[in-house]
């Protein structure tokens, strides 16, 4: 079996999903590729051979700076006609869903979304699926000879620390094509240091913080546990923090080790998102809150005094 796995960067750095994929492809076995598409890949490529990437392949050109969905698709799709790969491997992220489903139909090929498990069987491969907030899970597999794109949730494998491989360094005339559409320049909207898709540990804000005002208390206890900012719907359509930091069924679904709620109910949109979390902490003062249903562990009280006193505790502990 051929494995592509597809390594996106932002600004010149790649994404910790990128070494999980080269994970997942080394549990199937089978010869593994690695694309990187960059203004200079070669440092990038060079990473990821480190780390068990197999054959990377190297894709240097400056239309590659910025991510844009028509020339990464196109260089893609070069690759994947040169390299027939049987599995192309991307991330369950905001770019890696728009990337694949545009590779899929350009190659007429199937593509699963969001999957949590790939397994390959006799040549046979299958993934699974979640549906309705994870409470249905689906095995899909594909026929024909086409390539199967699949995207896999980020923080699902670990990541491959070691590996041999090489770089090969690709010319892809694709590259060099203009697109419809110009990145003229690349800005991030986001409330903290931490990526909120990559992060171990995640401290979520909801409506029970009354007000935009008292934001800072929840990103404080963030800080302080070196957390990433999250959100719910409801204080996003309210205005008080932005849509980056939005985890739910219209927003980001994320899956750390730790996912602290304060003041979040716990409707089954925002559960979507983050029901998968290793361990889950619920600060809230109504007893009876959806959130407690899944939490690991329930803290029945006020939040303006319960998170300033655990913001103090985990700076003393942690420094």
């Amino acid at each position: 079996m051929k494995i592509l796995v597809v390594a996106l960067q932002k600004e010149g750095k790649l994404a910790s999903a990128s070494y999980e994929l080269i994970e997942v492809a080394k549990s199937l076995g089978g010869e593994i590729h690695t694309a990187v598409l960059a203004e200079d890949a070669g440092g990038l490529a060079t990473e990821l051979a480190s780390r068990g990437g197999g054959t990377v392949l190297a894709v240097s050109h400056a239309n590659l700076k910025a991510y844009n969905d028509e020339i990464y698709c196109n260089v893609l799709s070069e690759l994947i006609g040169k390299y027939s790969p049987d599995l192309v491997l991307g991330p369950a992220t905001f770019y890696g869903k728009a990337l694949f489903a545009r590779l899929a139909a350009v190659n007429e090929a199937p593509m699963a979304s969001d999957v949590t498990r790939v397994t390959a069987e006799g040549g046979a491969i299958a993934v699974t699926r979640p549906h309705y907030g994870g409470a249905v899970l689906s095995d899909v597999g594909k026929n024909g000879d086409r390539p199967f794109f699949v995207t896999v949730r980020p923080k699902i494998y670990p990541e491959s620390k070691e590996g041999a491989g090489e770089v090969v360094a690709e010319t892809v005339a694709a590259a060099e094509d203009s697109a419809g559409t110009v990145v003229r320049e690349v800005s991030s909207a986001s409330s903290g240091s931490v990526n909120l898709s990559e992060a171990d540990v995640v401290v979520a804000a909801g409506r029970g913080l009354k007000g935009a005002e008292h934001l800072s208390m929840v990103t404080d206890l963030a800080d302080s546990l070196g957390a990433a900012f999250a959100a719910s719907r409801a204080i996003v359509d309210a205005g008080w923090t932005e849509y980056a930091n939005q985890v739910g069924q219209t927003g980001k679904t994320v899956n750390p080790k730790l996912y602290v709620a304060v003041g979040i109910s716990g409707a089954i949109q925002h559960l979507v998102g983050m029901r998968t979390a290793g361990t889950i902490v619920a600060v809230n003062k109504d007893k009876d809150a959806p959130i407690f249903n899944i939490a690991n562990y329930s803290i029945i009280g006020d939040a303006f005094e319960i998170v300033p006193a655990l913001t103090k505790k985990f700076k003393a502990e942690l420094g």
